[in-house]
């Protein structure tokens, strides 16, 4: 596996200016192409060890952290209410989506989330209460909670 230096921070990868591991393909065929990284050389680990791009790149992900906990303390107050069609087993005729999800805590919090982010294995199809996790940044997660109604159940 070649070593590669990062020139721009990669969430997945590593922060600019850190020397990680990459497969030689993704390397070659993604990475050098896009200017995303460089060879290793002492140059240009001098380069980058030195740069501003090194100690902007940190007060950026840094203030992406602080916001991310910021949204993880928002959504833990939060219960998100969907109110769906059911059969008598309690199993929904339609399900509540990621995309639902995502747009409800848009309307509520005024924060647009990617549905991606949300660890929804599948739709939610069962009444009731539920939690769905949010991934909202390398190491900060917050569990949303949702209740399914019965429709015409709430209204009694």
């Amino acid at each position: 596996m070649p070593k590669v230096l990062l020139t721009t921070t990669i969430d997945s990868l590593g922060r600019v200016g850190e020397v990680v591991d990459v497969a030689g393909g993704f390397a070659r065929n993604y990475l050098f192409p896009r200017r995303l990284a460089v060879e290793p050389t002492p140059h240009n680990v001098a380069r980058f060890s030195q740069s501003k791009a090194v100690q902007q790149a940190e007060a950026e992900a840094e203030e992406r952290r602080t916001h991310a906990i910021k949204l993880r303390d928002a959504l833990a107050d939060l219960t998100l209410v969907f109110v769906r069609k059911a059969h008598d087993d309690d199993r929904l005729y339609g399900s509540v989506r990621a995309d639902e999800i995502v747009a409800r805590v848009a309307e509520e919090l005024g924060e647009r989330l990617d549905p991606a982010r949300l660890a929804l294995e599948r739709p939610i199809d069962t009444l009731g209460p539920h939690t769905v996790t949010v991934n909202l940044h390398k190491d900060v997660t917050a569990g949303l909670r949702i209740r399914v109604d019965k429709e015409g159940q709430q209204e009694g």
